[in-house]
């Protein structure tokens, strides 16, 4: 039986440090996320998908129609609900529990979420995201080089004849790949032109 103390409900704010393909199943991605004021991080596997969809959020990318979670986004606001914050707030048998903390006419209303359904909403709208110190002394590693410390977003490359393009031929690249909803290979993308223009 586990007791959990006030310390241990105190909300600890994370953000998203990297998503790595594991390159142990083709579908499954690790989204790390990160102490704002700590070293510890929280490693989350993902399907697919889901890493696109908080990819594409995270590179700005604007697809040709709004995906699934753009569309609950515009929900939110249609309904005038703020999603002020999301929780990471269980972890149980390996698996993630998170909650979206909504705002509406004055009323806190708490909805029950996948945690990936839950980052993709917390990238596209900018709130926070927190959990507590229980899940992260359950889950969480902590850094051993300051090198690993800050990764924005990381997806490994699987065409190494991007860098090898001109500004030109990856922009018609990158225009193709989201007319083709293939959002993984256009973030790829993005990410050489970003180091060509840098």
């Amino acid at each position: 039986m586990v007791i959990l103390t006030l310390f241990d409900m105190k909300k600890i704010e994370l953000e998203i440090v990297a998503i790595s393909h594991t390159g142990t199943q083709s579908s499954n991605y690790a989204l790390v996320l990160g102490e704002t004021e700590g070293v510890r991080r929280l490693p989350i596997m993902i399907g697919g998908f889901e890493a696109q969809a908080i990819a594409v959020a995270m590179e700005r990318m604007n697809p040709p129609r709004p995906l699934t979670h753009d569309l609950l986004c515009n929900l939110l606001n249609t309904f005038d609900i703020e999603l002020q914050e999301i929780i990471i707030s269980n972890l149980m048998e390996g698996v993630f529990y998170a909650r979206l903390v909504c705002a509406r006419n004055g009323e806190i209303i708490e909805i029950d979420s996948r945690t990936s359904d839950a980052l993709a909403l917390a990238v596209r709208t900018g709130c926070p995201i927190y959990s507590y110190e229980f899940i992260l002394e359950a889950a969480g590693v902590v850094l051993e080089t300051p090198d690993m410390e800050h990764d924005t977003r990381e997806v490994n490359r699987d065409d190494d004849s991007l860098a090898n393009q001109n500004l030109s031929e990856l922009k018609r690249k990158l225009e193709e790949a989201l007319k083709e909803e293939n959002y993984e290979f256009a973030a790829l993308i993005r990410d050489e032109i970003s180091r060509k223009e840098g």
